[in-house]
């Protein structure tokens, strides 16, 4: 069964997306840690992250290095956190997020909610520094 992130490459579920290529995609996360909370994924459906070629490992960071400045030019952020933790979908990911301090990157807190045109709007932002 496809994840939701398959369905997302697939075009069956809607997504706000930042970046795209043959082999990867970046899209926002529907519930942020912060504004400008970005997932890359591998278009292939692989759950765990060290279960990817080296090829496919080092394509995704590269992608996700190239997407890092834009959120950093759009959202004024110290940096741009990274984390991959992979128990929410089991399709691997990686979190890019906005940080101006460490509890930004703190999973067990409660996630924004923010609506369709709030999240097309950060998407903008962002695109238009890539």
């Amino acid at each position: 069964m496809s994840t939701i992130f398959t369905k997302i490459v697939n075009g069956e579920i809607p997504s706000h997306k930042i970046a795209e290529d043959e082999n990867f995609l970046a899209f926002l996360d529907i519930t942020p840690l912060v504004e400008g909370h970005v997932l890359v994924i591998p278009k292939k459906e692989i759950d765990y992250i060290f279960d990817l070629d080296d090829q496919l490992l080092s394509g995704l960071m590269i992608f996700a290095k190239k997407i890092a400045p834009a959120i950093q030019q759009a959202i004024p952020c110290k940096r741009i956190g990274v984390s991959v933790i992979g128990l929410e979908v089991p399709h691997t990911h990686v979190h890019l997020i906005p940080l101006n301090t460490m509890q930004d990157i703190n999973f067990t807190r409660a996630k924004m909610k923010v609506t369709s045109e709030e999240l097309a709007q950060t998407a903008e932002k962002i695109r238009k520094f890539l």
